[in-house]
């Protein structure tokens, strides 16, 4: 079942994988006078920032008049310098604002602080920047996004009831100097401490299905008492489920993840993965990139303490 906000956003198709680095490429026609958004997400072998992108050109074509989009992504998840390299070109390139999903929350501040005194606007969503360091370089980055540690604690709250107190779980965590994973870590643990259920490991997963299936696979071998796996994301998932069929624990080890890709959405139909958070990929950029055109045109943002937060929301079978 999918509670009643997700049915109402708009359902973005699956693409096929693919990975973009350089050159740019445009989805735009030039026009000096709309203001130039470039959207820079993580890795596009990513099902969760293809739909993200497709969902922002989605919203560029049905409003070709407001704005120019520059779209891209990096090769893979922990590629920081292929999108500092992409920040880079949007700042030669002069764009008006820059809707970031950063690969690092700490080593992408200084390209995204160069960014900004550039003139550019800069709007941070998926993974927020380390508040500690934006602070040392003396800059403010609002970020756009759900409240990952409130979605990983729903997620785990329901595995805790198909569990018991004592059992064993373990955690793969996505690239752990992230803070979007250090969130999801977090709720996952606290809905595990409330039920008294055992966290045995914790290990990261970089984000990735053959990463989180080699990561599963060593927990399962050295606590073969574990009852469930907890993944980061749907990607993780994905490999976490195949590594539970390979240990011949499928219907033994529970399956949740955080994404809700179309590609979970037949393992959660037929049991494989028991719940995920759905955290409206396609709406995800969008949400920065209305934030961005408002700053530009000087209207009010309301955001508290500078986080404009977004829906996330369970799905289960």
């Amino acid at each position: 079942m999918k509670l009643p906000f997700a049915g109402r956003l708009l359902a973005v198709a699956m693409l096929a994988a693919a990975s973009v680095t350089l050159p740019v490429s445009s989805a735009f026609a030039e026009s000096p006078e709309k203001p130039k958004v470039a959207l820079v997400m993580k890795s596009l072998a990513n099902e969760f920032f293809l739909t993200m992108e497709d969902g922002a050109k989605a919203y560029q074509k049905d409003h070709a008049d407001e704005f120019e989009l520059i779209s891209n992504g990096i090769k893979d998840e922990t590629d920081t310098a292929g999108q500092t390299r992409i920040v880079e070109q949007m700042i030669l390139a002069k764009v008006n604002a820059l809707v970031i999903a950063p690969a690092d929350s700490k080593a992408m501040v200084p390209v995204i602080k160069k960014a900004m005194d550039a003139g550019i606007t800069v709007i941070n969503i998926d993974n927020q920047l380390d508040p500690a360091v934006v602070k040392s370089k003396n800059i403010s980055v609002p970020f756009v996004g759900p409240d990952n540690r409130k979605g990983a604690r729903m997620v785990g709250e329901y595995l805790a009831k198909q569990l018991k107190a004592g059992d064993e779980v373990g955690i793969i965590e996505g690239v752990s100097t992230t803070t979007n994973a250090q969130a999801r870590t977090a709720g996952f643990k606290d809905a595990m401490e409330a039920a008294q259920i055992k966290v045995v490991s914790v290990q990261s997963g970089d984000w990735e299905i053959d990463k989180g299936n080699k990561v599963a696979a060593s927990i399962l071998s050295e606590y073969p008492e574990v009852k469930a796996l907890l993944a980061g994301n749907d990607s993780m998932a994905v490999g976490v489920v195949s590594a539970v069929r390979a240990a011949g624990k499928a219907g033994k080890v529970q399956v949740v993840g955080y994404d809700n890709i179309n590609a979970i959405k037949p393992m959660l139909k037929d049991g494989r993965v028991l719940a995920t958070a759905d955290q409206f990929a396609a709406k995800q950029a969008v949400f920065g990139i209305e934030t961005a055109l408002k700053i530009i045109k000087g209207e009010k943002v309301d955001s508290a303490n500078g986080v404009i937060e977004t829906p996330v929301e369970l799905v289960t079978q």
